[in-house]
C-alpha cells in the first residue's frame, strides 16, 4: 500500500497488525517500510484467536492409517473417478 492508502485507513491497518501480528508493507517516496507490532503475540493470545474447522479430523493421525474403508466404496466408484 502507498502512504495515501495508509493515511485513509490508518486505524484499520493498525488494528489489523495488532490482531494478526503480521507486518503491513507501506511504500513512501520510493522506500519500503513495515508496520510491525513491537512485541510478538504470546502463545496464549495466538491460541485465543483460533477458530474451529468443521470437518477436520482431530486425534492421532496413526489411527486414520489403519481405518478400514472397504465398506464405504464400490468398484464402480473407481471407474467413475478416472
Amino acid at each position: 500500500m502507498n502512504a495515501t492508502q495508509l493515511r485513509a485507513n490508518l486505524f484499520l491497518v493498525l488494528r489489523r497488525v495488532l490482531a494478526t501480528g503480521k507486518p503491513e508493507d507501506v511504500e513512501w517516496k520510493g522506500q519500503h517500510l513495515q508496520i510491525v507490532p513491537k512485541e510478538s503475540l504470546s502463545s496464549m493470545a495466538k491460541l485465543a484467536r483460533l477458530r474451529p474447522h468443521p470437518g477436520v479430523i482431530q486425534g492421532d493421525a496413526e489411527t486414520i492409517v489403519h481405518l478400514d474403508w472397504s465398506s464405504e466404496w464400490q468398484a464402480e466408484d473407481v471407474h467413475r473417478l478416472s
